[in-house]
């Protein structure tokens, strides 16, 4: 069950230009988290802006009871979230999301991820690498000033490719195509991404076409995050094109079998 918790705020880095990693200690949500899962946060006692924000869950010290995450500065409410400072409690509801990341089945696995859809593939890295897993990450960004984590992705992955659209960091090109050269020596057992739409798709149209598991981490706008605002609507793959059917993603997700999801 989530819990609503009001985390007292005490580690803050902006970690490239408006994009800020907090720490919070919320013990209660950090036991229950899983990877893939996410947050809502109310970032105001005002009444606006009214409605919470999600955001991925980064990274669980469960030893210590640290929550942390990370998330752009985007908009009015991320923007008062960002002024938070070193003491300050944040209400905080969580963990939800009832789709979440499935490792236990396989041993060789991929993570690929692009820009801010980083954040989620790292608690999934740090768990498959305590289970002895060999994991290869891919990790796609614009350019240079984007790229970040890059220590932080090594430290729990047996092989990391880092690619910028420009090449003006590392390797030149999209994510994507570096995991296909490498599939084209050896298979990996399961895919997992998360990322923007466009990204998602190619990775689900190789996954789909190579009879590759994937698992993909959706990130839509979620005005409630308990599936009563409906807002978050996925079409099923496999629904009627007279009568759609759709995931909601707060619920059914925000992970789910590539192969169930029609973009």
């Amino acid at each position: 069950m989530p819990k609503k918790v009001l985390a007292k705020l005490i580690k803050k880095e902006e970690i490239i230009k408006g994009i800020f990693k907090f720490s919070v200690e919320a013990k209660e949500i950090v036991n229950s988290s899983k990877p893939g899962n996410f947050i809502e946060i109310r970032v105001s006692n005002q009444k606006d802006p009214f409605l919470r924000r999600p955001i991925s869950i980064y990274n669980l010290d469960k030893e210590n009871g640290i929550l942390e995450f990370i998330f752009q500065v985007k908009g009015s409410g991320t923007n008062i979230l960002s002024e938070k400072e070193i003491g300050d409690k944040i209400d905080i509801i969580g963990p939800l999301g009832n789709g979440t990341f499935k490792i236990d089945k396989y041993n060789k696995i991929a993570i690929i991820g692009g820009g801010i859809g980083i954040f989620p593939l790292y608690e999934l890295a740090k768990q498959a690498k305590k289970q002895g897993k060999i994991i290869d990450g891919y990790l796609g960004f614009r350019n240079k000033d984007f790229v970040m984590l890059e220590k932080e992705f090594k430290e729990v992955t047996d092989n990391l490719i880092i690619t910028t659209d420009d090449g003006s960091y590392q390797n030149k090109g999209f994510a994507i195509d570096y995991l296909k050269e490498k599939m084209e020596k050896e298979k990996y057992e399961c895919i997992y991404a998360c990322g923007p739409i466009p990204m998602l798709r190619v990775v689900q149209k190789y996954a789909l076409e190579n009879n590759i598991n994937c698992q993909i981490s959706l990130e839509e706008k979620m005005g409630c995050g308990l599936g009563v605002c409906l807002g978050c609507a996925v079409k099923t793959a496999k629904s009627p094109k007279d009568k759609p059917e759709y995931f909601h993603v707060c619920k059914g997700g925000p992970v789910f079998n590539a192969k169930d999801v029609e973009f």
